[in-house]
Formats: C-alpha cells, structure tokens, sequence
C-alpha cells in the first residue's frame, strides 16, 4: 500500500497571464512545492500531469479555430508541446516529481488518467505497479481537470484526499460544485497541515 500525490496541470498556460490563467495559481504552485518539501515522507511517489496539446490541429475540437470558444466544450489555443505555455510554472521543483504524464495530445482531455507517462504507461498501470492505494490530489483548475483527475482516482478504487488549499479553479462557484461533487462520490476535502 503506497500514497501518491497527483500535482494536475501547474503549466503556464494555467497560471496568471496564460493562455487560460487561473487567478490564483502561481500561489498554488509555490505552496505545491512548499508542501511537499515540508512532507519528504509522506508520499510514496509524486505523479505530475502536463496538457501537452499538438499545436497543427484542433485536438479533436478541443480548439476553438473556426469560432469563438464557448469554455465548456471548446477553448483558446494552451499548453500547444514545446512551448513556454505547457511548461511546469516555474515554482514547481520538478526535482520532487518522480512521474511526468502527458494527455490531450491531439484529444481532448481533462483527467491524469487520460494521458500516459514518459515511458508509455498508462496512469493506471503505473499506479498497479507501485501499489498506490491513497492519492492527494492539488493543482489547476479546480473545477475542470482536478475534478475529473479526482473522480477518475475513485472509479479506479483509490482512497481520494483533495488538498482545498493547494487547488484554485476558473471561478468561485464551479470549484465548489466541482469539490462537493468528489465528497459526494467518496473522496476527501481537506487543508493540507503544513
């Protein structure tokens, strides 16, 4: 039995003046990081998920290119490979993640568990090998990819614990739907006791 932390997407892009900046989310990153300095011990295994978008397509109508996006189903052009915008925030100490997954490359995806790691696992597969039972969940946004990340754990018959203060979401009222939909489903919401 392991614990895992799931940082989900504290790309650039995400962060104040991305392409789709959460307000919020470089604080979010920094204390991310002061988290798990402060907690060497406490997880097992640190598991990092990046957009990682192609940038010569719409990524399966992710994009919106012929149209203005409606944020729901399509948005503006983030996180495209290669560029600043889908780097880690540089508060992020990628030294302390010892997994990196990539999703939405040429899709839409929202959950770590739609992508696949650098050396072609899948997140459940991973997970399996390292008998992860537990996993926290922090990073952006709130109500879009840490929510589907969260509830994807729980299918996956994980124990969920979402750390409350190490999460920031689009707006207000959506996180909050978004954090007591994972509590009504059987995970956690918690503050972290840094």
């Amino acid at each position: 039995m392991a614990r895992a932390l799931f940082i989900i997407d504290v790309q650039n892009d995400f962060t104040e003046g991305g392409a789709l900046g959460v307000d919020g989310g470089a604080a979010v990153a920094a204390a991310i990081t002061e988290h798990v300095r402060r907690h060497p011990d406490l997880y097992d295994v640190v598991i990092a998920s990046r957009d990682w978008h192609d940038g010569d397509n719409d990524n399966g109508g992710h994009f919106a290119t012929d149209a203005d996006p409606d944020f729901v189903l399509t948005w503006p052009v983030h996180c495209v490979a290669g560029t600043d915008g889908a780097e880690y925030h540089e508060s992020i100490d990628t030294g302390l993640i010892d997994i990196h997954v990539r999703k939405g490359q040429g899709v839409p995806a929202y959950s770590i568990f739609e992508g696949t790691t650098d050396d072609g696992r899948s997140v459940p597969q991973a997970l399996d090998e390292l008998e992860v039972t537990e996993i926290d969940v922090v990073g952006l946004a709130t109500d879009y990819c840490v929510r589907a990340s969260a509830l994807d754990a729980l299918q996956h018959g994980r124990s969920v614990r979402v750390l409350r203060n190490l999460v920031a979401g689009v707006a207000a009222e959506s996180s909050e739907a978004a954090l007591s939909e994972i509590a009504t489903e059987g995970g956690h919401v918690e503050v972290s006791t840094d």
